[in-house]
């Protein structure tokens, strides 16, 4: 019998997050629960120390709950080493973030094959291509980052993440440097890799026109989940963060 969650890319059961200890400690998340279907686009928004960054950072593996537990692909996380939870970020996830975070000195292609040498992937040409062919990048493959603009880099550390095939494509502000325009292209991007190569894709933005991109934006308030909206307009998920912020 197949239950929904053998469709599940990541799930969250009563995940608690403390920082600190004794009467200083910080609960940041606070007993919350969450699936993620494979081949779903997912946003993640709330108020300033709602607790989404760190929902991310254990849903993705760089943090460890306090109690609770956290499954990848039906692999439950918490029980793994340090050394294990590296392997399988680096097989299994790929993540963006705000700052590009490319290395100055290489090339676009060479930005590629650096994390795909670190993740032990296979390094062939092509699939390099193949992933700056993904985000429309084909002919920047020897261009430095100094030589790209904001939204080419952003473009390139896209496929860096691609590049390593990953099941969960966990993204943080990936348009929070970007200006308007520029934002809508790598939403686009993202959103086209969802519905074409069906990618998992868990996104933190403050944005309500980022976030409309999503299939479901999860809302988190103190730690807790405060709603989910399904296939949401811009305008129904800023008046849902104007209500929580007050």
């Amino acid at each position: 019998m197949h239950s929904e969650n053998s469709l599940a890319a990541i799930e969250l059961s009563e995940a608690e997050k403390t920082y600190g200890v004794g009467a200083s400690n910080v609960r940041a998340l606070r007993g919350v629960s969450a699936v993620f279907t494979k081949g779903s686009f997912t946003t993640i928004m709330g108020p300033s120390g709602s607790g989404k960054s760190t929902f991310l950072q254990c849903a993705a593996g760089l943090e460890r709950l306090t109690s609770g537990s956290v499954s990848i692909m039906g692999q439950e996380i918490s029980k793994l080493s340090e050394e294990e939870l590296t392997l399988l970020r680096r097989s299994r996830i790929g993540f963006i973030f705000q700052a590009f975070n490319l290395v100055p000195s290489l090339t676009a292609a060479q930005n590629i094959e650096l994390i795909l040498r670190l993740g032990g992937k296979p390094r062939s040409k092509d699939l390099i291509q193949e992933a700056l062919d993904q985000v429309g990048l084909k002919e920047r493959a020897r261009h430095l980052p100094s030589q790209l603009s904001g939204g080419q880099q952003q473009r390139v550390a896209i496929a860096r993440a691609l590049a390593s095939q990953p099941e969960v494509l966990f993204a943080d502000e990936p348009t929070g440097a970007l200006d308007s325009i520029t934002s809508k292209e790598v939403m686009k991007l993202i959103r086209e890799l969802v519905d074409t190569k069906k990618q998992t894709v868990v996104m933190v933005t403050h944005d309500p026109n980022v976030a409309a991109y999503a299939d479901k934006v999860l809302l988190l308030a103190d730690g807790t989940l405060r709603g989910i909206l399904e296939a949401p307009s811009s305008e129904v998920i800023a008046q849902r963060m104007a209500s929580l912020e007050a």
